[in-house]
């Protein structure tokens, strides 16, 4: 069974940083491109950034570009969302996703490979 662990998450003021990191295994990571999307109460899930297989290119969700940073080290199946100049309407439920053998993608259907979250607040 494939797993996806995602940790960093937590409570900061506006104007702060968090950088959230999900792990799986190398036979997951080395075949997948990564992305991560948030959902917030009552509200659909929502792309945040992506990356390919090999780290070289990378998307961005238009309410988080020049904002957020996505990378990945591939020697330690470890992707990382790097999150700076957070607000309040940052606050979501984080989830890491992988998409297996194909193209990152800003649709959540078009994932194979879910985590369980990790919870951002921003707030004073």
């Amino acid at each position: 069974q494939v797993q996806l662990v995602e940790s960093g998450g937590g409570l900061v003021q506006p104007g702060g940083s968090l950088r959230l990191s999900c792990s799986t295994s190398e036979r997951t990571f080395s075949n997948s491109a990564m992305g991560w999307f948030r959902q917030a109460p009552g509200k659909e899930r929502e792309f945040v950034a992506a990356i390919t297989r090999s780290g070289g290119n990378t998307g961005y969700g238009d309410s988080v570009k020049g904002r957020f940073t996505i990378s990945r080290d591939n020697a330690k199946n470890t992707v990382y969302l790097q999150m700076n100049s957070l607000k309040p309407e940052d606050t979501a439920v984080y989830l890491c996703a992988a998409r297996v053998g194909l193209p990152y993608s800003p649709d959540p259907r078009a994932y194979d490979y879910w985590g369980r979250g990790t919870q951002v607040t921003v707030s004073s």
